[in-house]
């Protein structure tokens, strides 16, 4: 027994250790490539080598980015925000109250409901068919166009997640405040919602990344240059004859910022809510 207890510290020690230096191949060398380039000159960033700059330019290069076809960047970051807030609300309020529906209420329409947001999983998103309905309700090349397609494709997930954390709310709650006189709406805004705080911050951060880092849904059915979000903007120095590689890296840097920060801020409320289903089951 002495012999197996002194070996699992070791082993355990040294997949702590591989698993650090995983990490850090995975995530930190390119951010640390992404850095570098973005702060050289463009003849040396043309070299796409991993070295230190002979001269930095950082304040230039971000100047350059930021005012590049007339601040697209500024407008991209404002489209985007529009975007997620706008789409990130959406999923949580319905995908919050859909759970609540599917997980409390059984009826015959409850294995339909659930094969249809299991296939918003599976099923790839159709490209053309989608523009040919946004074009029948007007709502192509439009802003509310591409928030309905972000909240489409991403429901099923928030359905999900919400319904596994309902589940482990005591339906004693319910009948309690059904018995104060409680309606469906308030019983769900001011009992159940309040409750869903955890898996509500995981929705949000999840999500508004995956928006906001979103690059073929802006491209397919908000084409246009005043309607750029933040990744359409790497057009701007990304060509086939002249790539501008410092400021193509600068904005590149720019842009996985505040994803980068959210994560960085949220990283345990988003293993909270995604374990807290489990944990409590």
């Amino acid at each position: 027994m002495t012999v197996l207890t002194s070996r699992r510290p070791r082993k355990n020690l040294l997949l702590s250790f591989l698993a650090i230096v995983l990490s850090v191949i995975v995530f930190l060398v390119p951010f640390a490539f992404v850095l570098l380039t973005a702060i050289k000159d463009q003849q040396q960033a043309s070299l796409l080598d991993f070295s230190w700059p002979h001269q930095f330019r950082l304040v230039q290069n971000f100047i350059d980015v930021v005012e590049a076809r007339d601040y697209m960047l500024i407008i991209a970051f404002i489209n985007s925000t529009i975007l997620t807030v706008a789409s990130v609300t959406l999923m949580v309020v319905f995908g919050a109250m859909v759970a609540f529906v599917l997980q409390r209420r059984r009826s015959k329409w409850n294995a339909l409901v659930n094969a249809l947001v299991l296939a918003g999983l599976i099923i790839p998103p159709a490209v053309v068919p989608t523009i040919w309905v946004l074009q029948k309700l007007g709502l192509f090349r439009t802003m509310p166009g591409l928030i309905l397609v972000e909240v489409a494709f991403g429901l099923s997930f928030v359905i999900l997640l919400f319904r596994a954390f309902i589940g482990t709310i005591p339906r004693e709650l319910d009948e309690a405040a059904v018995i104060d006189g409680a309606g469906p709406m308030r019983l769900f805004f001011r009992v159940i919602l309040p409750l869903l705080r955890p898996v509500i911050i995981t929705s949000v951060v999840v999500q508004s990344v995956f928006v906001f880092n979103d690059f073929t849904n802006p491209l397919y059915f908000l084409p246009g240059d005043q309607n750029a979000t933040v990744q359409l903007t790497l057009y701007n120095f990304a060509s086939t004859y002249n790539t501008q590689y410092n400021l193509l890296f600068m904005n590149i840097l720019l842009i996985t910022i505040p994803p980068l920060v959210m994560f960085l801020f949220f990283n345990r409320q988003i293993v909270a809510g995604m374990t807290a289903g489990a944990i409590k089951g």
